[in-house]
């Protein structure tokens, strides 16, 4: 592993994006499954980024249809800006990311693309489920978040 100064730049700079996005989450809301939830999507995108641009998910990282994996962290983002960060929104973000990783897998298998690879597609599919488990956790505390977000509002003594 021989790392040159813009891997570690590159590095360094996923790592304070990560924190800062963390930072935020933390500010954004006091409810714990909200916080878990934004940890937990936030290191799945750190990870799919790093695995996607160190070794290639599909084939090897040479491979230019691993450029289809940032479209997955592009849904994430988007529906992140969309939903602007609240929690039913952001479930829904999730879910649509996790849908997106599917996506991109099943066109990866069904066009064979990475077909030379030494473990295809068992590779693919191991990825796809191990980052599609994020998703679907983040998006499912999410909803959590969601769900005691509208309790504290119909609580709300101001509305009777």
């Amino acid at each position: 592993m021989n790392w040159d100064l813009l891997d570690i730049l590159t590095f360094g700079t996923m790592v304070t994006v990560v924190l800062a996005i963390v930072l935020m989450a933390r500010r954004r809301s006091r409810n714990r499954a909200y916080r878990s939830a934004a940890v937990i999507a936030v290191l799945g995108a750190f990870f799919l980024a790093w695995v996607n641009g160190a070794v290639g998910i599909i084939g090897n990282e040479e491979n230019d249809a691993n450029l289809l994996f940032f479209g997955v962290l592009a849904v994430a983002a988007l529906g992140s800006f969309i939903a602007r960060f609240r929690a039913r929104g952001m479930a829904l973000a999730l879910y649509a990311t996790a849908l997106a990783q599917v996506s991109v897998a099943a066109f990866a298998i069904a066009t064979d693309l990475g077909a030379s690879g030494p473990i295809w597609p068992r590779d693919i599919l191991v990825l796809t489920g191990i980052f599609s488990v994020f998703w679907l956790l983040s998006g499912w505390l999410f909803g959590r978040a969601a769900k005691h977000e509208r309790r504290l509002f119909t609580d709300s003594p101001f509305l009777n």
